[in-house]
């Protein structure tokens, strides 16, 4: 029991030593994040939807 309480409070001491960053960072990277994932879920749809439709004109002739 003593190795975990010991554990916790080197866990805890370290945790105190993070660069947390502030909240305007997070809300900017979580801006980009969403911005980038729309952005390359498109293009996959795109690239998805064109091979799709040229298989099948492939298929059909």
């Amino acid at each position: 029991m003593n190795k975990i309480v010991g554990f916790l409070k080197e866990v805890k001491l370290e945790l105190e030593k993070v660069s947390w960053p502030k909240r305007e960072e997070v809300i900017n990277y979580l801006v980009l994040v969403v911005i980038i994932s729309v952005i390359v879920s498109g293009f996959v749809g795109l690239v998805d939807f064109s091979l799709t439709k040229s298989l099948e004109k492939l298929l059909i002739k």
